[in-house]
């Protein structure tokens, strides 16, 4: 059978182009060629060297230009590069390699490559190591075309190029010449002078033209083999350009047939016979060609004296046809198209022919992808549906896990093939990127296709995109690796096969594998499988008997069975139980398919075909069914008891079992091309060894479902079920490993874990390893490797196990028994249990990283021990279960490390914990445990000396706490920490009872204090803040409970849950001053700024427990802590910090009125700082309150305690601070309890008024008030004079909107828009009006004298201002009722008239004079009796006298004449009016 090379497909080629010369320029004018051009893609090879090192070269046809080249060596892995020699001119098949003897001893050019271009022209080229390729030099360019037509060539080591001619001359070229130089062209051909002396009778005579020739050493001298056109075989000494043979080969039974080819094998000296191949070729009406093998006896005197062996061994050539034919040793190799036949040389008898055949891949790759015959793929699809009725979701996954595993299986997948088909379905891929794609990236790319091909989704529409899918694929793997040559090794019998992409290996059939071939009859002598328990003829012939049945029942479910039963076995998790495969194909065998396969049939084919299938489905079971019940009555009849036929099952059953052979190893390690055959030869094993089990189980399966219709008695039955069943079961088990090692790609490195492989592996240290990185995840690079490079088999007794040479046919079976044996046995094949065993393999590959293959093969494991039904047994295996699933733990736990987020990486974690809780709880966990190696990759247990139960459950269970810490996954960590701290008591008190035992080293609280700190730890890590509490109040170790409440206060914080201590739903047994005091201390030494604020939690905290002096102390302190810091660090929004410091105020304000007023201050500040910073010393250097400057900022004095007033002048304060920061107007609060004007200017300045006369009536009383509120009021009326109303305005930023009480729409417009023109001025000050009419108004009353300020302020600023209407209401407002004249309190008309005549306003005095004198004359009759009262009636006379004299004056000084004359007369009428008036009522009063 063929064995791929793995790798092979994967070559990288080095460029290396032949500059075109004159000659190859003459020669291509040619009109006709000078050697025939190729017809087909060619290879050879030649094994050079020892060790050999094989060459190989391979033209192909669509790329005649170029010639590969590629090195192979045993003790070396396969090359990644290979050299392609690019020609001027296109080539011919002549290509010649051999050992360069040129330069004797050269190590830069140790060959020499002969090629022959269509064209005529030869190549002699000098080669050096094609793996480490620096350069190759051209010895000769030699045009031939003169010397043309060439029908062949050969050539020798030594530079000489032999070429035949059309008329029948041989011209032996020595290209190490110059062409002029003699010697350099010697002509071989029959002299004609001796034939021209017989005249007549050698006239007609002519030599036939060189059909074909070929070159052997024979005692070291090179000699020429030459067969003619005409029969002739000749044969020439090179050394002495002589003849040494002639012989005619046609004879009677070879008439008309002609002479295609010749080979010539190795020349025997022993025997002295060299073998001969000549192809004839029949020119009948059906062409045939059949290889005659001759024997050329040869003695060696002063000349080679030859002479033909009369005996000849015939081969004829079937239909199908050869690609390529070589002789080895005693052995004819003729590769066809159908597979390879191997022929022993000089059988004895003509008409026997020794024969040997080898199938080549493709039938293998047809086979795995169900393409063997047109029904294989719509089997699987009945079966699957069959098997899978009840549940047909897993349909789709099962079908589809099947057709990926099988694509990326090692000798089935083709990296040219597999690109060539994702290019079909406009999948493109640079050569690089896809080369770089490991197994797990080609199954999401093969899957994501096959899912947007299937849109539909159901299993049919799926199902046909992979059935086209592999139909592509297999088309393109045949086209893209069509055989071209073999590759052959004389001294090794090595036979191999050189295809289009790729390199393969041939290796000899096992008993089992001919037979399942289907060969049973064809077998001359039935193999006895190994066995001497076959010694009685019946035996034997009950055995071939049998395995007819067992084939029958194979065939008749196909290839598909053991696809699914595979599948249930290896996939994770099992999609169906492989214990219910068997019933159901037996329900297959019995019955049929299912009804839903039928309904497919009508689907999928229509009704009428749909019937005719089933009714040919229908015929081929009861075919079946009838031939099975006659062949088990024959059988029963000729053993005579069934028990006997069970007892030859029984010991064929034993032959299936892997070998037990006793190795030796070495230490060394190389990724060699042995290794790779080993490993995919072991994987095809493999698989025919589990389909034989798989078979016979089916089998046995089946007599028991029908032994009441054969007779079958219950013993045999039992003897069925209980001892060959299982027997069947543990060998699938056996070689389902076997499998899953050797195709079951390599798990890539984790990126994360470089640094760890590179430690683990050693890969710096040895050669062989250092191609790991890029070989990881592979689809070439399974597991199987990794255990070669473990332990590597060089048993010096037996020679194929040789690393010097690539091995043979026999060698690579006895390789494989050789490597399965160590599997499954270990080195000295001694008696191990599965589970111990399995053990071994699963601490290698851990070792390694390969953690999914770890899971795969446990969980196999598993499942087989489980099918034993007894748990009590499996767990009584020596603490192998224990060592099981401890590994298992450590493989989920790394998987769950390794990248898995989400669900997928929550599932591994709690299959971790139930493994390690399983693994310490079985029977010898302890003594188990303790005996794994260090060196295996896994964390030391770290225990010593016999320890109890208990005791060794709390130190495993701290160990895989401390694992899942390592691994930072808290979840699985606080698990153990928990079952470790029930553990503790019991570990104590039963350590203390022994005498035996050492004591522990810690206290019981000791331990349950660590203990319950981990528990806190991982609870805070998974945000369980209320189980992190209930752990450290449940910590005995007080000091351990107050750091992880410490812990836990920060962590709070951190994650912005700190509110949750505040809200109740903690207990605070005996810890509320601590956490108090934490609080603090965690608050003193935060950023004041940092979110969320922890003086804000402690006024929560405090508001909650009804401390609400406590509460208004920490938000005091924040708001004092604010404004320091933001002093000091020139906080660039001020803004913001104001508000935090108003609100921090504000609450403290409102605490302080939830307590008695008796009672409603806070304690010093200073105090409580002293006190925290000594409880917990800070380390890092901050700024107290001490240490602040003075010049700018004025702390509190903290002598004295701070009331409620106290707070609230503070929060007055920083209100007008932070509006006047808003308006962009720069104050700071000196600290003091006395506000100063100066703030108030600048608020009215701001146009804050509510807070300037907030700030008034808060900080001053009195005279102080009124004289504060004048000011205002004066700086409020010069706002409203029209001339200063732009220079006035200020604090035009939009925050200030809104702040002040706007009487119109205007208003707010002004105020809103700070960029008015100038236009909008004079609207500005009218708006002002409004606002000072509202104050006024407002606040008059705690200063009457205020409209007087106003009416002088604006007189005083603007003497011709029309003063407005309300201002002068409010002088006379109330006053005609109560008063008479001008009289009044504070702001009178006295007051006013005085202002008119102060500033110049005659008109205006005049006009209110006469205004209140008009009131007087015209009193109703019922208030006369008041004025005639004494000191009823007042006029300010003094001010009148001196309004007239002033109107005097302007009328002597010649201004305004005629008005102020005017005003003089309306004055003099109306106070002679008056006069006379104030008489009459005086003179009244008399009376």
């Amino acid at each position: 059978m063929e064995v791929p090379i793995l790798g092979s497909d994967s070559l990288k080629w080095i460029e290396f182009p032949i500059p075109s010369s004159n000659a190859a320029t003459a020669t291509a004018t040619a009109d006709a060629d000078t050697c025939a051009p190729l017809t087909h893609d060619c290879a050879s090879s030649i094994a050079i060297g020892d060790p050999p090192t094989h060459l190989i070269w391979r033209i192909h046809k669509h790329l005649p230009h170029s010639l590969e080249l590629l090195e192979l060596s045993a003790n070396k892995e396969f090359p990644k590069l290979g050299l392609r020699i690019t020609f001027p001119q296109a080539l011919s098949s002549s290509v010649f390699l051999c050992k360069n003897e040129i330069d004797i001893g050269s190590r830069s050019h140790p060959y020499l490559l002969y090629a022959l271009t269509v064209a005529g022209v030869a190549y002699l080229l000098r080669l050096g190591t094609v793996s480490t390729y620096a350069s190759s030099s051209v010895i000769r360019e030699f045009s031939l075309h003169p010397h043309g037509p060439i029908t062949s060539a050969a050539a020798t080591p030594t530079g000489c190029l032999v070429v035949g001619r059309n008329d029948g001359s041989l011209a032996c070229f020595q290209l190490t010449l110059e062409s002029a130089a003699p010697g350099f062209l010697q002509e071989l051909r029959d002299d004609p002078g001796i034939g021209s002396l017989w005249g007549f009778m050698s006239r007609g005579r002519t030599v036939g033209a060189v059909q074909d020739l070929a070159i052997s050493m024979v005692h070291g001298k090179p000699l020429i083999f030459v067969i003619h056109t005409d029969g002739v075989l000749r044969v020439w000494d090179i050394s002495f350009h002589s003849r040494l043979f002639s012989h005619k080969m046609n004879g009677l039974t070879m008439a008309g047939a002609a002479l295609v080819r010749l080979w010539v094998g190795q020349a025997d000296n022993d025997s002295s016979i060299i073998p001969l191949a000549i192809l004839y070729r029949h020119n009948s009406e059906m062409s045939s060609e059949t290889i005659y093998i001759y024997s050329l006896h040869f003695n060696v005197g002063d000349r080679i004296v030859l002479l033909m062996d009369p005996s000849e061994q015939i081969i004829p050539i079937e239909e199908d046809g050869w690609i390529d034919v070589k002789l080895i040793s005693n052995k004819i190799c003729i590769l066809k198209n159908q597979g390879l036949v191997l022929h022993k040389l000089l059988h004895t008898n003509v008409t026997m022919v020794d024969e040997v055949c080898y199938a080549l891949q493709e039938d293998f790759v047809a086979d795995q992808l169900f393409q063997s015959s047109e029904h294989s793929l719509d089997d699987l699809l009945l079966i699957t549906h069959s098997i899978f009725s009840s549940s047909k979701d897993h349909i789709l996954p099962v079908v589809s896990s099947i057709f990926l595993r099988r694509l990326l299986l090692p000798g089935i997948h083709h990296n040219a093939a597999l690109r060539t088909t994702l290019l079909d379905y406009n999948r493109h891929w640079t050569e690089s990127d896809f080369h770089s794609l490991t197994a797990d990236g080609l199954k999401k790319e093969i899957l994501s296709l096959i899912e947007h091909e299937g849109l539909t989704g159901n299993s049919s529409s799926i199902f046909c995109c992979w059935k086209i899918f592999c139909a592509r694929y297999f088309q393109n793997w045949c086209k893209s690796n069509a055989p071209c040559g073999l590759l052959v090794d004389s001294s090794t019998g090595t036979v191999g096969l050189i295809r289009k992409s790729s390199v393969s290996l041939f290796r000899s059939l096992e008993d089992i594998e001919r037979v399942n071939d289907g060969s049973l009859d064809e077998l001359g002598n039935f193999p006895s499988f190994g066995l001497d328990s076959f010694g009685e003829a019946l035996d034997c012939e009950l055995l071939a008997e049998m395995l007819r049945c067992v084939i029958n029942v194979s065939q008749q479910l196909g290839k598909t069975a053991s696809a699914i039963f595979y599948e249930s076995l290896i996939s994770a998790p099992p999609v169906i139980s492989s214990e219910e495969i068997i019933p159901r194909l037996l329900k297959i065998l019995e019955t049929g398919y299912s009804s839903t396969a039928a309904v497919l049939h009508i689907s999928d084919l229509g009704p009428d075909v749909a019937w005719e299938k089933n009714l040919a489905d229908h015929k081929n079971l009861r075919k079946f069914s009838i031939d099975m019940m006659l062949s088990l009555h024959a059988l029963h009849e000729k053993s005579g008891t069934w028990s006997r036929i069970l007892s030859v099952i029984e010991n064929y059953l034993k032959y299936l079992i892997p070998r037990k052979i006793i190795q030796k190893f070495d230490a060394e390690v190389a990724l060699d091309i042995n290794a790779s055959i080993l490993v995919q030869a072991m994987s095809q094993v493999a698989k025919v060894m589990f389909e034989s089990a798989l078979d016979i189980h089916l089998f046995l399966s089946y007599l028991v479902s029908i032994s009441g219709q054969i007779n079958m008695l219950h013993d045999d039955i039992s003897k069925i079920q209980l001892e060959l069943v299982p027997m069947i079961q543990e060998i699938i088990y056996e070689w389902l490993l076997l499998h899953f090692f050797a195709t079951t790609p390599s798990e890539s490195a984790a990126i994360e874990d470089f640094s760890s492989q590179l430690s683990l592996l050693q890969i710096d240290s040895n050669t062989g390893r250092r191609s790991w990185n890029e070989k990881l995840g592979k689809c070439e690079f399974t597991l199987a490797f990794i255990f070669l490079l473990n332990v590597r088999s060089s048993s010096k007794d037996q020679s194929h196990c040789s690393p010097r040479s690539i091995p043979n046919v026999q060698d690579i079976i006895d390789s494989i028994r050789e490597f399965a044996s160590w599997i499954m046995w270990g080195q000295n094949g001694e008696s191990l249990t599965v589970l111990r065993r399995a053990a071994d393999l699963a601490l290698i590959l851990l070792r390694h990283g390969q953690y999914d293959a770890v899971e795969h093969l446990l969980t196999i494991v598993e499942a087989h021990l489980q099918k034993e039904k007894t748990s009590h047994r499996i767990q009584a295996t020596d603490g192998g279960w224990c060592i099981l699933h401890h590994l298992l733990g450590c493989c989920f736990l790394a998987q769950a490390h390794r990248g898995l987020h989400g669900v997928l990486k929550e599932r591994k974690v709690h299959e971790a914990v139930r493994c390690f809780f399983r693994a310490a709880s079985g029977n010898g966990s302890a003594q188990a445990l303790q005996s794994l190696p260090q060196e295996a990759g896994l964390p030391h247990l770290g225990i010593d000396g016999s320890v109890s139960d208990a005791a060794w459950r709390l130190h495993y269970y701290q160990w895989a706490m401390q694992i899942f810490e390592q691994y930072n996954i808290s979840e699985g960590a606080c698990q153990f920490a928990l079952a470790a701290l029930e553990q503790v008591e019991e570990a104590y008190s039963a350590n203390n009872e022994s005498h035996d035992r050492a004591p522990f080293d810690e206290s019981v609280s000791t331990i349950k204090g660590r203990l319950w700190a981990h528990v806190c730890k991982f609870t805070l890590d998974l945000n369980l803040f209320y189980d992190a509490y209930c752990a450290i109040i449940s910590n005995p170790d007080e000091e351990s409970k107050y750091i992880w409440l410490r812990r836990l206060i920060i962590v709070l914080y951190e994650r912005g849950a700190i509110k949750i201590l505040c809200g109740g739903q903690l207990p605070f047994i005996g810890l509320t001053e601590k956490v108090e005091q934490e609080l603090a201390w965690k608050a003193e030494r935060s950023d004041i700024l940092a979110k969320p604020n922890l003086y804000k939690l402690l006024y929560a905290f405090e508001m909650h427990r009804h401390n609400w002096r406590k509460a208004a102390s920490y938000m005091y302190l924040y708001s004092a802590r604010l404004r320091t810091e933001t002093s000091l660090k020139g906080y660039q929004q001020l803004w913001r910090a104001l508000k935090e410091i108003l609100n921090g105020l504000s609450a403290a304000i409102n605490a302080l009125h939830l307590v008695h007023p008796a009672y409603a201050w806070i304690d010093p500040l200073l105090e409580r700082n002293v006190l925290h910073n000594e409880q917990y010393p800070s380390k890092k250097a901050r700024i107290t309150i001490e240490d602040q400057p003075s010049n700018d900022v004025h702390p509190q004095s903290w002598k004295s305690y701070i009331d409620i007033q106290k707070i609230e002048n503070e929060f007055v304060l920083t209100s007008a601070e932070y509006l006047l920061s808003l308006a962009h107007v720069k104050w700071t609060n000196t600290g003091t309890q006395k506000a100063p004007l100066e703030l108030v200017d600048l608020l009215i300045q701001t146009n804050l008024y509510d807070m300037a006369f907030t700030v008034l009536l808060r900080f001053f009383k009195g005279s102080e008030l009124k004289r504060g509120l004048e000011r205002v009021f004066s700086a409020m009326s010069l706002k409203c004079c029209p001339h200063i109303v732009n220079s006035s305005r200020v604090g035009h930023d939009p925050t200030t909107q809104g702040l002040l009480l706007t009487s119109s729409k205007d208003e707010v417009i002004i105020h809103g828009s700070p960029d008015t023109s100038s236009a909008n001025q004079q609207s500005s000050g009218i708006n002002q009006w409004g606002t000072l009419e509202l104050y006024l108004d407002r606040y008059k009353v705690f200063h009457a004298r205020l409209p007087l300020i106003v009416a002088e302020t604006l007189l005083r600023t603007d003497s011709q201002i029309e003063l407005p209407l309300w201002l002068v209401k409010l002088f006379k407002v109330g006053r005609r009722e109560k008063t008479l004249g001008m009289t009044g309190q504070e702001s009178s008309p006295a007051l006013l008239f005085q202002l008119y005549v102060d500033y110049g306003r005659y008109r205006e005095a005049t006009n209110l004079l006469l205004e209140y004198i008009g009131s007087f004359a015209s009193m109703r009759p019922a208030n006369i009796m008041n004025r005639k009262r004494p000191f009823g009636v007042w006029f300010p006379y003094t001010t009148i006298q001196r309004l007239w004299c002033q109107l005097e004056e302007m009328i002597n000084s010649g201004h305004m004449v005629d008005q102020c004359k005017q005003l003089k007369d309306l004055l003099h009428g109306a106070l002679l009016k008056h006069l006379q008036l104030v008489k009459v009522d005086s003179e009244d009063a008399l009376s």
